[in-house]
Parts: C-alpha cells; structure tokens; sequence
C-alpha cells in the first residue's frame, strides 16, 4: 500500500478485537466514607459505585492507553505495521504536545499511522469510533486503533463527596478493520451536541489551586440524559435497521447508574444485557464505553457478531452513538 489510501475502496467497518487497562489501586466506598460525610449506602443509591481504579501519580493517561491498545492489538492478530490509524478519545491528559495517540503508536512500535486524539469528553469513544469507521469506509485506511483513556483523578476536588466518589481511571480499546458490504460491524452514527449546556461539566481553573478542576451541575445534566437520549438511542438502532428488541447488549456510557436503568427502560429492550460496569469501575469518562465493551467479551455475556448498541454522552453537551457487532 501506498500512502494511507487503499486502491478498493471498503463500504464499512467492524470490531475484530478489544481490551481494557484498569489500574492496580481499587478505593472501595468504606475508604471514601472514612474520611468524607458520606457512606457506601449513598454512593450506591445515588451514583451506584461500589469501588474504582485509581491510576498511581506516575501512571499517565498514555501508559494506560498504550496498556490497552497493546491488549486489543495481540487480540486482533495484526502486527503493528498494519496498522493504520491511531485515535485517542481523552480529555485528561497532562501533555499537550504530542498526542496521547502519537505517544501510543510509539510504545507500540506503530511504524507510521496516521495519530490523533478526539476530545469529545465521556462521549469520546464512540465519536472516535464513528471517525475511524469512516476513514475506514472511505478506503483511507485498513485496521484502526481506537481508545478511550482517562485519568479523572487528577482533576477532581477529593473533598467534594458530590463529584469525587463517582469517577474512576482506566482504558479501553478496540481494533477496527476494513469491512466489505453487505453486512459491515459499525452502524451509521447518531451524534450532535447540546452547545447551550455547555457549561453544564467543565475542567477549568480553579481559584488556588495549581492543577484545573472538574465541576458538573449534576441535576441539569441528570435531566438532559434521561429525556433527550432515549431518542438518540432509538435512532442509532433506526440507522442500523435494527429494533432494539433485537439488541443482544446496550453499553451506555457509565455516568450514573440510575441514568442507566433509565435509558434501559426507556428503550424497551427487554432482553438485552445491560453495562453496569460504573458498580466496580465508577465513571471513566472516555474509557467508560470500551472497557464495557471489553469486559463483556471477556465474560461472553452474548454471543459474537450480535448487536450491542453503544451511547456516549457527556461534557459540551455532547452525545454519540451506533450499534456494531459484538466481536
């Protein structure tokens, strides 16, 4: 091959592997407890997490996705000179120059694909995923590397019991290869955002305080998600030509577990497993999707190539969505 282009020009695309990174550190709700005025009880019941990962202070966001994308690549059988293209989802990461996704092509001696990162917050992955897909359909490329990374802690006030107890660290990653039509992996996107909210979760500076802060208006956000993205859901499935009654998984994004069992509900799919992943992972923001993902093949919890329909949301307010087929 010449160049990124390829001479056949591929009609779609499909997850052929994926893999997750979580650090070593698990901080259970009773540690939480011990030290803030809150109990495992009301992290549960108003958030749902039960324990998270946290990255040690030298654990960076690109070890953590190199982690996961060296997993997914050895998955995937592919040797790292076919890959083609890299794309990071992250908003986390310390380094502005160069990209988490250049720094993962370098740790996986990733010869010369094309590397960027996407910064659509929590919906990150799945954005990430629908610009693969379409660099992939468009002939642009053959294999994809697509993660989702993120080091929350670093951002959060650990005196907050309202924001701290939620989040977690970690990484997930996918392989995606070119496809041929008449059944590709990845459905068509539904995405869009919600600019006039955008003030709604923010990292930004913070009077005294050396590194930037994360700050969400929660109930505003709760009431946006469980309204405004059953829709989104339904249209995923619509683009897709599938019903969601025919989901064999639903993977939203881990944000809270009663905004989960609410999308579930609302999108009538009752024999679909459901991704509470955010009970013993909290929310990994752009990681959240694809360790989900990742730890459902890990169990088998439903067959290959079955429709699994993914739901990112988050800060901007941005949403993105497709259902692909389970590798």
């Amino acid at each position: 091959m010449t160049g990124r282009f390829v001479e056949d020009t591929a009609m779609g695309s499909t997850i052929r592997a994926a893999a997750h990174h979580l650090p070593a550190r698990v901080l259970a709700n009773e540690e939480l407890a011990a030290r803030l005025s809150t109990s495992d009880a009301w992290i549960r019941s108003r958030v749902g997490p039960a324990t998270r990962h946290l990255a040690d202070p030298d654990e960076t966001v690109a070890g953590m996705a190199s982690a996961a994308a060296g997993k997914a690549l050895a998955h995937s059988g592919l040797a790292p000179e076919e890959i083609d293209l890299v794309v990071v989802a992250t908003s986390t990461t310390a380094e502005r120059m160069p990209s988490t996704a250049a720094r993962v092509a370098q740790e996986l001696r990733v010869p010369t694909a094309a590397a960027f990162d996407v910064n659509a917050a929590c919906s990150g992955f799945s954005h990430a995923l629908a610009i693969a897909d379409h660099a992939l359909s468009a002939g642009a490329a053959r294999h994809a590397l697509v993660v989702g990374a993120d080091k929350m802690s670093d951002f959060l006030d650990w005196e907050d019991r309202t924001s701290c107890v939620i989040f977690g660290d970690g990484a997930g990653a996918v392989v995606v290869s070119a496809a041929a039509a008449p059944a590709p992996g990845i459905g068509p996107v539904a995405w869009g955002s919600r600019p006039d909210l955008g003030d709604a979760v923010t990292i930004g500076p913070a009077p005294g305080r050396a590194r930037p802060l994360f700050t969400q208006q929660g109930q505003s956000v709760y009431r946006w998600a469980t309204t405004a993205l059953a829709s989104v859901a339904r249209r995923a499935c619509h683009n897709a030509g599938v019903a969601p009654g025919e989901l064999a998984a639903f993977v939203p994004h881990q944000a809270n577990l009663r905004i989960i069992e609410s999308l579930a509900r609302q999108l009538d799919a009752p024999g679909a497993y459901i991704a509470r992943d955010i009970v013993d992972c909290g929310n990994t923001n752009a990681a959240s999707i694809p360790i989900a993902l990742s730890r459902l093949v890990e169990r088998r919890a439903v067959p290959g190539d079955s429709a699994v329909l993914l739901l990112g949301f988050g800060a901007g307010l941005s949403f993105s969505a497709q259902v692909v087929r389970c590798p």
